[in-house]
């Protein structure tokens, strides 16, 4: 370490990634709601565990909505994060 503050194009490098990997989620999410909403009512889907290759039997409506509420979520802070680049380059 250098003792030397970071450098704003470190931050901008950072945002622009965090952005990207916001970006890439939000594709993925929105790919699973798809094949979600596309399945028939009633069905059964399987759910992985974070971290393992357990899976365990789970609902499909409830899947849907635990989808759709992450995929919400992405998209809040995908904005936010727009919202702040706008407010950093008005200043």
């Amino acid at each position: 370490m250098s003792g030397r503050p970071p450098r704003q194009e470190d931050g901008e490098g950072a945002a622009l990634r965090r952005k990207e990997e916001l970006s890439r989620r939000i594709k993925e999410q929105k790919v699973v709601v798809d094949e979600l909403s596309n399945l028939k009512k009633n069905r059964k889907v399987y759910k992985q565990q974070p971290n393992s290759n357990i899976f365990f039997l789970a609902d499909r409506t409830e899947m849907l909505s635990q989808c759709k509420n992450t995929l919400d979520e992405l998209k809040k802070a995908h904005q936010e994060l727009e919202n702040s680049e706008k407010a950093k380059t008005k200043k």
